[in-house]
């Protein structure tokens, strides 16, 4: 499900003379709060943030992102919650993919708990992140420059100012003039995509101390422990020096409260570790039995017809277990697909319908080695 993929791009004429700045600035430095002077829905619109000159109390925001070919501008909500004290400060970011809706609903149910009067320390909240392709409820932002392209701007990050697509120079907008200068750590909230299910699951480095002891805190089923794609939000963060990983909030395109639920009890802990909120913590993934594995299995369709499904999310299969049937139109059996490995069920194919080399199943298995199929691009 994860294959390491990078994406070089040289200087372009024509850069937004904004963007080129904030790249300029670099090391997440930040100049202040900038206001277009726009108002849009009862929200003042900025294409800067800094948490550090507001006021303690709720604020809400539109960010100008990148221009749309009509020159009106995406905007992107932003909820800044800063506490009557000084403390760290948190990011939560969903919608990056614009068919993951239960992590905006997991966000909203934080923020519905925070009290800046008890809080010491900011959370920043950026729901909205692709906002194109939240319009048409889709993965990948519709990007018309040579025609349609779908970009995945989970492979973009940090973003290029001078990029050779519109979400590039979003991403890059974003993530030097709000993400990266308004974050000691930071939670990327995704689900599985379009057609799949997923157990409550997290993509960690676990390698990592602090990102540890944030994961640690989350009573989930399964966390995969590996970097993936350099371009992943979380990663771009990472390498920036602010700790951070991927939430994965079961399915796509709807509403799920009960693995809601198991994220907003492990963000409130999480904030409660970092000290910006009071109170004793929740469940965590000792009390959840996690299951932390290394290597990640993948079984994809060799023929079309319809899926049915012999093996649950988070479920333990042996090496060669039959997990799955397919038959044609006739009714006739034309493939089953056996477990590569012995493992625990991760993600599944939801939609009943398959053409071939459509993902079907994920495994996860506890080894020492990492091994990724480089074949396989999620």
């Amino acid at each position: 499900m994860f294959l390491a993929a990078a994406a070089g791009a040289g200087l372009v004429a024509g850069a937004a003379p904004a963007a080129a700045e904030a790249a300029a600035a670099g090391a997440g430095a930040s100049t202040g709060t900038v206001y277009t002077g726009d108002v849009v829905q009862g929200k003042k619109v900025i294409s800067a943030l800094d948490v550090a000159d507001l006021e303690p109390g709720r604020h809400h925001f539109f960010f100008e992102g990148v221009q749309m070919v009509s020159g009106k501008a995406w905007y992107v909500s932003i909820v800044v919650v800063k506490g009557a004290r000084p403390g760290k400060r948190v990011l939560l970011t969903s919608g990056v993919h614009g068919d993951e809706i239960s992590p905006m609903h997991t966000i909203h149910l934080v923020l519905d708990q925070l009290d800046p009067q008890s809080m010491s320390g900011t959370v920043v909240a950026v729901t909205d992140v692709s906002s194109p392709a939240i319009e048409a409820m889709a993965r990948r932002w519709p990007n018309s420059g040579r025609g349609i392209d779908l970009i995945d701007i989970n492979r973009e990050w940090p973003g290029n100012p001078n990029g050779g697509s519109a979400a590039a120079r979003h991403a890059a907008a974003l993530f030097e003039r709000v993400f990266r200068p308004n974050a000691d750590f930071a939670i990327d909230f995704h689900t599985a995509a379009t057609g799949m299910d997923m157990t409550a699951f997290h993509l960690a480095r676990m390698d990592l101390p602090e990102v540890k002891a944030m994961v640690d805190l989350y009573p989930v089923e399964q966390v995969f422990d590996d970097p993936a794609y350099p371009t992943l939000l979380a990663n771009a963060l990472i390498d920036v020096g602010i700790p951070s990983f991927t939430p994965e909030v079961g399915k796509s395109r709807s509403l799920e409260p009960e693995r809601i639920a198991m994220f907003v009890e492990g963000t409130m802990n999480v904030l409660k570790h970092h000290g910006i909120v009071e109170g004793a913590l929740g469940r965590t993934a000792a009390d959840a039995g996690t299951f932390v594995a290394t290597i990640t299995a993948a079984i994809l369709t060799t023929h079309g017809g319809f899926i049915e499904l012999l093996a649950d999310l988070n479920e333990e299969v042996a090496e060669g277990q039959v997990v799955a049937r397919q038959r044609n139109t006739f009714g006739e059996e034309v493939a089953s697909y056996a477990s590569p490995v012995a493992g625990k069920v991760a993600a599944r194919r939801t939609d009943a319908t398959a053409e071939p080399g459509t993902p079907l199943m994920f495994f996860l298995v506890k080894a020492p080695e990492h091994a990724i199929d480089p074949s396989f691009s999620e």
